[in-house]
């Protein structure tokens, strides 16, 4: 190939990259008028599973509105938990010579290769939600502290049961460290009470639909479970319709992220409890301290960063909004 060839086949790769990065998904690019200091693109890329679940919704708005708040153009994509997906958008990223990466990853170690790559390339990334298995690599790992949270949810729903009864748990991604963690958490609070018999745990893979194929087969084997516990809302929802479809009530039910439609069957009385991990907030300390990094080259935090979630029961929901207090 002839060096002038050469050239313009690298420009169309990297054009190519860059559209992944702004078509991907609710994307918006608003020019700013002054770059913050130390900024080289003023571009901050915002990467998270799909929108379509209100969590993932959240902490994307909140880690937008922030960057542009302070100064720096937006990329928001979504890697719809897709691994590959989710390297093509980084490498994206990492062609258009962005600021900072926002990420809320798509697997433990799927992860830590693109992450590592970015970091190479000169880019921090600032992980929210989600660890990766390798520390060392991300400037921040920001999430909820889902074993406290776990445990919050797993004692109100042991003290709903009277501390006896048949439960069925329902899990999330074994990809996603979170679901471990929410599952031992709600394990080491259940477990000290032997009048509680889990008969059933299956994956639903954190989807709404799953979870009510997986509860319908569940009801058909154990029609008098007297609880269900799941690793999170959108499973939890799917729960109770199942339970609504086979006609039961009086069922415990109880999940984990304080989502606008958990709280409300809270408070409708379909669901007993969730614990609130504050979506928006872990988005904004990942811009504000993706900020810091770009102007001062440090963050002044650890890279494990930890965030106390909160028990959302029908006495207090009418406190919550959009997965943060009113």
């Amino acid at each position: 190939m002839l060096p002038r060839a050469r050239t313009l086949a690298a420009r169309s790769t990297a054009l190519l990259a860059a559209g992944l990065l702004l078509a991907a998904c609710g994307s918006s690019d608003d020019s700013s008028d002054s770059a913050p200091a130390g900024s080289k693109s003023n571009l901050i890329a915002i990467i998270t599973p799909s929108p379509d679940n209100p969590f993932f919704k959240a902490e994307a708005d909140s880690a937008d509105r922030k960057a542009k708040s302070l100064g720096y153009k937006t990329s928001v994509a979504s890697h719809d938990d897709d691994p590959n997906k989710q390297s093509e958008l980084i490498d994206a990223a990492i062609s258009r010579k962005a600021d900072a990466i926002i990420l809320d990853n798509a697997g433990a170690d799927a992860s830590i290769g693109p992450v590592r790559k970015a970091t190479e390339s000169g880019i921090p990334v600032f992980l929210i939600d989600r660890e990766i298995n390798e520390t060392g690599i991300a400037k921040a790992q920001i999430v909820s502290n889902n074993s406290q949270g776990a445990q919050l949810v797993a004692q109100e729903f042991v003290e709903a049961m009277d501390g006896k009864g048949t439960y069925v748990e329902l899990t999330g991604k074994e990809s996603d460290t979170n679901a471990g963690v929410r599952s031992k958490g709600y394990a080491d609070v259940i477990s000290q009470y032997p009048d509680m018999k889990k008969v059933a745990e299956q994956t639903a893979n954190w989807d709404q639909q799953e979870a009510f194929s997986k509860m319908e087969t569940i009801l058909q084997r154990h029609p008098k479970v007297d609880g269900v516990i799941a690793g999170n809302d959108t499973m939890a929802l799917g729960a109770v319709a199942a339970l609504k479809s086979a006609k039961r009530t009086g069922v415990v039910v109880a999940g984990f992220d304080g989502s606008p439609d958990a709280v409300a069957q809270i408070k409708a009385g379909t669901m007993r409890a969730t614990a609130l991990q504050p979506a928006a907030l872990g988005a904004e300390r990942a811009v504000e301290q993706a900020d810091k990094f770009i102007r001062t080259g440090k963050t002044g935090q650890p890279e494990k960063q930890a965030i106390d979630c909160e028990l959302v029961t029908k006495e207090n929901a009418a406190e919550f909004g959009v997965f943060a207090r009113r």
